[in-house]
């Protein structure tokens, strides 16, 4: 009886050691002096979009203050059944978009629209957010998917009170805003400063913008193909060009205003931003918010729909697949007032796809700054307490170094390789669940 009090209390003594132990470090991979997240932008870049930027003052870009956004985007504690982050749906290797058609919600429903790249978000005027633009700020956009039925199931009550559970945030928002109130408005300007920090500014066609003028003298870094597409990219239509740089404007390709594209004849189930209100605006039926194309040969598929796979099918819709939409964009019509057709060549369709890849930033999307800070977990298995150590029988990885195979026992004190569940009962001989990090 004795050795099996003894056995029990070893048990808990070790669990306690390891609970107590914990830090953030246990959770997040985070350097001890933050990333920079205001973004040195070029001058020819920085100049041109200084009057489209949407950063309100009462919430600039903080290091700590993007820092904490960074964690909360990729936080799956924030979805009901904890499996899915903001990340899920805009993942950094597919341009802060998703390749799917549509999205994935945390229990396995699919969501309206395609999921749009928030690359750019920030150099957008009006300010207002979704393919319908029913947010009015950015801060209101980031915790409507939080909340939403589909993607990620809280409630508004459930967002602070998630982000309160997590061990990880006292710190984060004393950082941030002096004090460890943790609120939803809080929440929301973190995660706003996170998202405008997600800026495209080291592609080829940067590296090209830098050494002339104005966009529409030859890059000596272009091919001959690159920059034929540059011409057309940005020569109305009347001219011979396609007129993209009508709505895809500024150094950060972006638009003005939303806008039908043709891709369509008639609205019917997705009536965009006319739509969004009631009663609806029947001059703004079938009219969507354009996201920068910058990186857009990272973020297919494309249109609030996803229909096209590709660019060489955006390109063809382009030149010879517009509709007489009811509310067709001006800059799409002809003189009669009918959809235009460009009438391109192979060699310039294949011109202009070769100029939108010069947008392409691959640093976006392997910048450490913007990417998961979350210690990867290898596996979250169960096992059994016995004599102070923890029986597994699963493989599995302590620390990435040392591998523990079938059998083994993983001591518990390894605070940087356990990360133990909030609550459980420690008996000799119970179960209990744990997951391996990666963190060192």
């Amino acid at each position: 009886m004795n050795l099996r009090k003894l056995v029990i209390g070893s048990v808990i003594f070790f669990l306690f050691v390891a609970s107590k132990t914990i830090t953030s470090a246990d959770y997040l991979n985070l350097p001890i002096t933050p990333y920079e997240y205001n973004v040195p932008l070029p001058n020819f870049y920085a100049n041109n979009v200084a009057n489209i930027d949407n950063s309100p003052i009462t919430n600039p870009i903080s290091n700590n203050g993007a820092t904490l956004g960074r964690v909360l985007f990729y936080d799956k504690n924030l979805s009901l059944n904890r499996t899915v982050s903001c990340a899920s749906c805009h993942k950094q290797s597919e341009g802060f978009s998703d390749s799917r058609t549509l999205s994935i919600g945390f229990n396995g429903g699919t969501t309206d629209r395609h999921g749009m790249t928030i690359l750019n978000a920030r150099y957008y005027q009006r300010g207002r957010f979704f393919w319908d633009e029913r947010a009015v700020t950015l801060e209101d956009q980031v915790l409507q998917p939080l909340q939403n039925t589909v993607e990620m199931g809280l409630t508004a009550a459930q967002i602070s009170e998630r982000v309160t559970e997590q061990p990880y945030y006292n710190q984060l928002f004393i950082n941030a805003f002096g004090d460890n109130t943790i609120s939803n408005d809080r929440i929301s300007k973190a995660l706003a400063q996170f998202v405008r920090s997600i800026v495209s500014y080291q592609s080829k066609y940067d590296t090209g913008r830098a050494t002339v003028n104005n966009p529409n003298q030859a890059f000596s870094n272009f091919t001959i193909q690159e920059n034929q597409g540059k011409q057309l990219f940005f020569t109305p239509i009347p001219q011979g060009g396609g007129g993209c740089g009508g709505c895809h404007g500024t150094e950060a390709f972006v638009s003005t205003r939303p806008e039908n594209n043709g891709i369509d004849a008639i609205s019917t189930t997705d009536l965009g931003v006319g739509g969004a209100s009631s009663p609806i605006r029947q001059n703004l039926v079938g009219t969507f918010k354009n996201s920068s194309i910058r990186n857009i040969e990272l973020s297919a598929p494309y249109m609030h729909d996803g229909r096209f796979a590709t660019l060489e099918q955006v390109v063809e819709h382009y030149n010879s697949g517009i509709q007489a939409h009811p509310n067709l964009s001006g800059i799409l019509k002809d003189a009669n007032g009918d959809p235009v057709k460009l009438n391109f060549s192979a060699a310039q369709k294949n011109a202009l796809v070769a100029f939108m890849k010069t947008l392409t930033d691959n640093s976006v999307a392997t910048e450490v700054r913007w990417s998961n800070p979350f210690c990867q977990t290898n596996l979250s298995f169960t096992g059994t307490i016995s004599s102070g150590g923890f029986q597994s029988s699963n493989s599995i990885f302590v620390q990435s170094t040392s591998q523990i195979l079938n059998s083994s026992t993983v001591n518990l004190v390894s605070g940087k390789s356990i990360i133990l569940n909030p609550s459980f009962e420690a008996k000799a001989g119970s179960v209990f669940k744990a997951q391996i990090s990666t963190c060192q």
